[in-house]
């Protein structure tokens, strides 16, 4: 008996199961072993007779129909379990994003699933899928504001005392991209994604090779020319994630994001606007005017959006009166004084974005919605 029968034997179960009977002269028990494995129901030796065949396909037929059984059986279980693991990791969620108790995590994944006319695991796997498109959107979103950051420490640096008091930012900064990129590379799909992680991994590796060397201000224009090749390509990732996301409440994340990107820029650009000559200054500083419009417009955006708690309530009104420290800051750039003040307000304003973005990110309207 070939190994091509068992195989085709196998091959029928996996796609279009019938009940197999075999009739043959070998009684190797090896032999029997892989025909039960392969799916045959009647392996009959030396037992091949007209008055015996119609009970031999009748047994055949019974053994098919019990080993069905048990498969839908164990599909049914192992479909119940893969349900249960979804329905608790959903749950885990929404606990951490309104800090609600197990039982009204359920409530809230139950009441969705009878609105919906869905099972609650097809609920669950929805807050799940909704969960890593946030969190992705907000890692991607870093790197934007990141390739900002960098070259605006770079500048401070360049202008401060050694040893620097930016210098500690500037390493952080670089380890956050860095675990970015990791955390991104391991959670997305290499096929769907991997080519506009690698488009951003690309320049960063040589802007944070520039970012490590001793600074040097006549480098300062080379550095930023690698930064807005990252922030070009970390805009395309955010931009394909909010796409194939499909929810609206995604944007919103985005737009956050963003801000902390342009809270960086306006800071990064005023401050080549001084540092650097001729035309590059004078184009860093229509940069600055353009990226401090843009931050306004969305600031009143996320003031006017109803996907809000009273906690991002809180955060968008200190976020406006940060905005509005940062501006005063503007103003007096050109002067060592400033430019601190101007560094301090940028990094309070971010860290608001940061935490403004999260809690938008854990938000249940976008968890559910």
């Amino acid at each position: 008996m070939s190994d091509a029968l068992f195989d085709s034997a196998a091959l029928l179960l996996a796609t279009a199961p019938r009940p197999l009977v075999v009739f043959t002269n070998d009684p190797d028990v090896d032999k029997m072993r892989r025909a039960l494995q392969a799916g045959i129901h009647a392996y009959e030796v030396n037992g091949y007779g007209v008055q015996r065949l119609r009970a031999v396909i009748h047994m055949a037929q019974l053994r098919f129909a019990h080993d069905q059984q048990l498969r839908t059986a164990l599909a049914d279980v192992s479909h119940r379990f893969e349900e249960r693991k979804l329905v608790d990791r959903a749950k885990g969620i929404l606990m951490r994003a309104r800090q609600v108790s197990e039982d009204e995590a359920f409530r809230v994944l139950r009441a969705a699933s009878m609105h919906s006319n869905q099972r609650v695991g097809q609920v669950s796997q929805q807050v799940i899928a909704a969960a890593n498109y946030a969190e992705a959107v907000n890692r991607a979103g870093q790197l934007r504001m990141l390739s900002q950051r960098l070259v605006k420490l770079y500048a401070l640096r360049a202008t401060a005392p050694s040893p620097a008091p930016d210098d500690d930012l500037l390493d952080e900064s670089c380890q956050r991209v860095d675990a970015n990129l990791a955390a991104l590379a391991k959670s997305l799909s290499k096929a769907t994604y991997g080519d506009l992680i690698d488009a951003v991994q690309a320049p960063w590796t040589q802007l944070k090779s520039a970012l490590l060397a001793a600074v040097d201000v006549g480098r300062l224009a080379e550095v930023d020319a690698l930064a807005e090749r990252v922030l070009l390509n970390a805009d395309r990732l955010v931009t394909s994630l909010e796409t194939t996301g499909m929810a609206s409440s995604l944007h919103v994340i985005n737009v956050s994001g963003r801000q902390r990107m342009l809270s960086q820029r306006v800071a990064k650009q005023a401050l080549l606007a001084v540092l650097l000559n001729g035309e590059v200054a004078v184009a860093a500083r229509a940069e600055a005017d353009k990226a401090r419009a843009a931050f306004e417009e969305a600031l009143s955006y996320l003031n006017g959006v109803p996907l809000s708690t009273r906690e991002i309530r809180e955060s968008l009104d200190a976020a406006g009166r940060t905005w509005g420290a940062m501006t005063q800051a503007l103003a007096r750039v050109p002067g060592a004084a400033g430019q601190q003040a101007l560094g301090e307000a940028s990094e309070a304003l971010l860290a608001l974005f940061e935490q403004l973005t999260e809690r938008y990110e854990r938000s249940m309207q976008m968890l559910m919605g």
